[in-house]
C-alpha cells in the first residue's frame, strides 16, 4: 500500500485532514501491528508532507499526464500496448551513437569500443515472484544472460537491483542474491555490485519486493535483430519458460512444474554455438519471451522491415511436454506467452549444422519457419493456411487474476493518442532542459 497516493488521492476528494488520518492510522496498525500513537504520528507525518507538495509548479516537479494507467495500456503485459509504450521511450532517448541503439527494439544495446561490441542489458524480475525470492533471482539472472548471448556476446559480469518494501523480511535479498549467483557461479559470470533499498522507503506498507538483474558481455559478431535477410531459416530450441512459466505454475496448482523451468540449456546452447564455425554465419538470435513467438517474431519483422513465416507444426513440439500439457489444461495460447526457447536466424544452407551444434550440447532444435521480402509482418502457418500472427493487446494470460484484467480492454486507438501526446510532453520537456544546461555551460565556459 502507498500511503503518500493514498493521502494524495483522499485530499484530492475534499476527505478532511482528521477522517484521512484516523483511516491511515488503521492501515499501519493493521499491516505493520504497530501501536496507535506510533499510526497516529506516522499518518500525521505523511499528511503534511504531502500538503507540502500540492502546489509544487514548473518542469522539475509536474508532469503532463496520460490519463491512461500503467495496467490499462498493458505495459509489462508484452501485448501491443507495451511495444507502443517502448517506442516512445525509444523516440525520447532518440538516435545515439550505439551500435545496436534501443529503437531497434533488441534484446540488448551493444557500443563500439576498441575494436569490441560491449553489450549492457538489464531485466526485471517477475513482479508474482515476490514471494519466492530464490526462483526471482534465478530466473531473471538467467533472461539476462540470454539477453546478452543473443546478441554474441560472451557475459563477463552481472550487477544487481533489489527494493523491498518497508515490511518485508532481509532475508528476501539473501535468497535473492543466492538465485541470482547460482546461475552466474555455473556459468563463470560474477555478480560484482548492485544496489539494495526499500520500495518507496517508509511511503509503502507490505512486504512486496521487486528487483533487477543486468549484465555486462564482449562480441566481435553482432547478431541483432536488423541483419536478418529474406530467405533465412528460422530455428527454435525446445523452451520449457522461466519467470512466466514459473508464476503461472505456482498460482494456478500445478507447483511441479516449476522444476521444469530450472535448467541452463538455452544458455548451454549460445555456448556451444559461439565456439563452433558456424556461429559467424548466424545473423540473428533472441529469446521467445515479449509475449511469445507472437510478440518476438512481430518485433523482429517490425526491426528487420520483412516478414516472417511461422510453421505452428513445428513450434508446437518444442514446448517442453509437461509445461504444455499445464498450458492446455489452463486454456493458456503457448504461442502468446514466454517460453524462453532460443530462436536463431540464418541462411538455410547452415540451419543443419547449427542444429547440429546445439543438440551436441544436449538441446533440442527444429527449423519452424523463414524470412521473406516483404512488408513486415508475421504469419503463421495452420495447415498449409496462412494466418495473421500479430501481437494480441497483452500476453496469453496466465493466472486465475490476469484471466479477469484480460477482460477490460479500453479503446486502445484512443489510449495511443494520449500515450503520444505524453510521450511528446516529455520530449519538449527534455529539451528545454538540455537548452537550460547547454545556456549554463556555455555562460561558465565563457
Amino acid at each position: 500500500m502507498d500511503v503518500e497516493e493514498y493521502v494524495r488521492r483522499r485530499l484530492r476528494d475534499g476527505v478532511p485532514d482528521a477522517l484521512i488520518k484516523q483511516s491511515l492510522s488503521a492501515h499501519v496498525i493493521a499491516i505493520k501491528q504497530a501501536d496507535p500513537g506510533y499510526a497516529s504520528a506516522f499518518a500525521g507525518a505523511v499528511i503534511e508532507e504531502v500538503r507540502n507538495t500540492q502546489h509544487l509548479q514548473g518542469d522539475f516537479f509536474t508532469f503532463e499526464p496520460a490519463g491512461v494507467n500503467m495496467g490499462e495500456f498493458g505495459v509489462g503485459s508484452r501485448g501491443k500496448g507495451d511495444f507502443f509504450a517502448h517506442r516512445q521511450i525509444a523516440r525520447i532517448i532518440g538516435k545515439t551513437s550505439a551500435s545496436v541503439g534501443v529503437d531497434e527494439m533488441d534484446d540488448a544495446g551493444a557500443v563500439c569500443a576498441d575494436g569490441k561490441y560491449i553489450i549492457c542489458t538489464v531485466d526485471g524480475m517477475h513482479s508474482r515472484l515476490s514471494d519466492y525470492p530464490f526462483l526471482a533471482g534465478f530466473h531473471v539472472t538467467r533472461a539476462t544472460l540470454r539477453d546478452v548471448y543473443v546478441m554474441g556476446a560472451r557475459p563477463v559480469m552481472l550487477f544487481s537491483d533489489i527494493h523491498v518494501a518497508d515490511d518485508g523480511d532481509v532475508a528476501k535479498i539473501f535468497d535473492y542474491t543466492a538465485g541470482i549467483t547460482a546461475v552466474g557461479e555455473i556459468m563463470n559470470v560474477p555478480l560484482v555490485t548492485g544496489s539494495t533499498l526499500r520500495i518507496g522507503g517508509d511511503m509503502v506498507l507490505g512486504s512486496r519486493m521487486t528487483g533487477g538483474v543486468g549484465a555486462v558481455g564482449v562480441a566481435q559478431h553482432l547478431t541483432a535483430r536488423k541483419a536478418m535477410r529474406p530467405g533465412d531459416a528460422l530455428l527454435m530450441t525446445e523452451g520449457a519458460g522461466g519467470g512466466t512459466i514459473a508464476t503461472a505454475a505456482i498460482y494456478s496448482g500445478y507447483p511441479d512444474v516449476v522444476r521444469r523451468t530450472i535448467n541452463l540449456q538455452f544458455l548451454v546452447a549460445c555456448e556451444a554455438l559461439m565456439k563452433s564455425e558456424v556461429f559467424s554465419q548466424i545473423h540473428t538470435m533472441t529469446d521467445v519471451t515479449n509475449g511469445g513467438l507472437r510478440g518476438d517474431a512481430f518485433e523482429m519483422a517490425e526491426t528487420a522491415q520483412c516478414r516472417i513465416v511461422i510453421d505452428e507444426k513445428a513450434t508446437r513440439h518444442l514446448v517442453e511436454p509437461h509445461v504444455y500439457q499445464m498450458l492446455e489444461d489452463l486454456r493458456i495460447d503457448y504461442l502468446g506467452v514466454s517460453i524462453d526457447a532460443l530462436l536463431v536466424v540464418a541462411p538455410p544452407d547452415s540451419a543443419a549444422e547449427v542444429c547440429r551444434v546445439v543438440e551436441s550440447a544436449g538441446v533440442v532444435m527444429r527449423e519452424i519457419g523463414s524470412v521473406e521480402k516483404g512488408a513486415p509482418e508475421s504469419v503463421l502457418c495452420i495447415d498449409g493456411k496462412e494466418r495473421d500472427f500479430s501481437p494480441r493487446f497483452r500476453e496469453s494470460a496466465y493466472t486465475p487474476v490476469k484471466k479477469v484484467v484480460d477482460t477490460r480492454v479500453g479503446d486502445f486507438e484512443e489510449m495511443k493518442k494520449k500515450v503520444l501526446q505524453a510521450s511528446e510532453a516529455a520530449l519538449q520537456k527534455k529539451h528545454r532542459v538540455l537548452s537550460h544546461l547547454r545556456r549554463m555551460m556555455k555562460n561558465e565556459a565563457g
